[in-house]
């Protein structure tokens, strides 16, 4: 065999060896389409938008019996989460974060979608202000709790479901149902200065008033409510075109190769 020949054959193992690692890579990646839905009857509570990050595990934006921080507060106070994100992106600069943007109101639903690299960001973490309060929330304390997806890419929970027993109070803000968002005037607002605690009951001290979406609030919650639903969908990445292309040039050297070796054939059977 040539040595143009062994290096041709070179070229096409190198090829497919990065062809082989390309579609590994491209098997990590996943869509995953963020549904959730408020489980709450007409004129209960409603939610801010859903801030969410597909992560390693490293991010922990609060924890029970500790004093709120900034990005936490950036939640549970008006809902708008900019230091929860900003914060979320110094921990795991890898992670894909967003937000299912929009206010959530009783029976609604609204979805995103994500690309999600799984092999490296396995964890989901999310938080969302609990409306109308001053500064109630619902989120996990704990970064590790949801591992949406297994070593080899598979989900593992394809929906998590929070109940009113699990509704936080950042314990920032005084409770002033004058100043609460929903139904207040937000520049009342004053600060608590306390620390994280499970608080779903306060929300009944809100019933009577009109919401800012015009219905009078009754909350109508037990401990065992189920008030919000997140749920995942997972759909292949198509590949892109440039495998199609690389998978042709690998055809053509394969052809250029054949070729060759025919040539060769009648350049001998031509001398015999």
């Amino acid at each position: 065999m040539s040595h143009s020949l062994h290096a041709r054959l070179r070229t096409v193992a190198s090829a497919a060896a990065l062809m082989a690692a390309a579609t590994a890579s491209q098997a990590a990646l996943v869509d995953v389409t963020v549904t959730v839905q408020n489980l709450q009857p007409a004129n209960s509570v409603a939610f801010a938008a859903l801030h969410l990050g597909f992560n390693n595990g490293s991010f922990d934006a609060f924890n029970i019996g500790e004093v709120a921080t900034a990005p936490i507060i950036s939640v549970a106070e008006l809902g708008s989460g900019a230091a929860w994100q900003a914060a979320f992106a110094a921990a795991d600069p890898g992670a894909t974060r967003g937000a299912v943007t929009g206010r959530l109101d009783p029976g609604m639903t609204r979805s995103a979608t994500f690309r999600v690299d799984t092999s490296v960001n396995r964890y989901f973490t999310f938080a969302s202000m609990v409306v109308p309060s001053n500064d109630l929330f619902i989120g996990n304390d704990n970064p590790l709790q949801y591992q949406l997806f297994d070593m080899g890419g598979n989900l593992r929970i394809p929906s998590i479901t929070v109940g009113a027993r699990s509704v936080w109070d950042a314990g920032s803000e005084i409770f002033d149902p004058a100043a609460a968002a929903f139904v207040g005037t937000s520049s009342m607002r004053r600060d608590q200065n306390s620390v994280v605690a499970f608080n779903f009951a306060e929300l009944a001290a809100f019933n009577g008033l009109t919401t800012a979406a015009g219905y009078t609030f009754n909350s109508a919650l037990t401990a065992d409510s189920k008030i919000y639903s997140i749920g995942f969908n997972v759909a292949a990445v198509p590949e892109p075109g440039s495998y199609a292309l690389m998978a042709a040039g690998l055809m053509a050297v394969g052809f250029a190769i054949r070729r060759r070796r025919s040539d060769a054939a009648s350049g001998r059977a031509a001398t015999v």
